[in-house]
């Protein structure tokens, strides 16, 4: 995988039954190493932003979405994105 300098890109929105999460902490685990290295592709259709684990807060939620607030603090794994300033993923 081609390392690149960081570049501003428009937020997430999250889709029905998901929540955007204003991300806190992104944790680097073996797939993410293996992904930067070129050995465990990314799956097709996701974000080209890395990151697989992600702390933070809600800081919007999908159409049909309940059990969540604004504010609340949570964590999740996504299948890309977690090293972004925010990350859609399933509310589930």
């Amino acid at each position: 995988m081609k390392s690149s300098s960081p570049k501003p890109r428009p937020s997430p929105r999250p889709q029905a039954g998901e929540i955007l999460i204003k991300t806190a902490y992104a944790g680097v685990n073996r797939p993410d190493i293996m992904q930067r290295q070129g050995h465990y592709p990314m799956p097709d259709g996701v974000t080209p932003i890395m990151g697989l684990e992600l702390s933070g807060t809600v800081a919007a939620l999908g159409e049909g979405v309940s059990g969540f607030a604004l504010g609340d603090p949570v964590c999740a794994l996504t299948d890309g994105g977690a090293y972004a300033q925010y990350c859609a993923v399933k509310a589930a």
